[in-house]
């Protein structure tokens, strides 16, 4: 599978939700709901386990990607990914790269590249 690469720099095309999606896959689902609903403090229903890609233009996100401030950034800013934002490394982004250093190694690699 091809990568997919958020706006933040995650590789979609590794996350259990757009897998799950991509499978339809009611038990990985199921599975994604129950250990996220743990992981995150939510209640998270295996119907939520549902996204094509942050960037895709499919009404098919996780719940959160609705109020990532990270991914609406980028939408209002019209660009691929943050790699390609003039703000590149924003506060968002440095604060989130804390948690993701891979979604940092992701975007570093398509900046090397423009």
């Amino acid at each position: 599978m091809a990568k997919i690469i958020a706006f933040c720099g995650l590789d979609c095309s590794k996350c259990p939700a757009y897998i799950a999606t991509k499978e339809d896959n009611d038990a990985k689902r199921k599975e994604m709901a129950k250990e996220w609903s743990k992981e995150f403090g939510a209640e998270i229903k295996p119907e939520d386990i549902n996204c094509d890609g942050c960037t895709s233009e499919s009404e098919r996100h996780f719940s959160y990607c609705f109020e990532c401030e990270i991914r609406k950034c980028a939408i209002e800013k019209k660009v691929k990914n943050c790699a390609y934002c003039d703000d590149y490394i924003c506060e968002r982004l440095n604060k989130f790269f804390e948690m993701a250093l891979d979604a940092k190694q992701n975007l570093e690699e398509i900046r090397k590249q423009i």
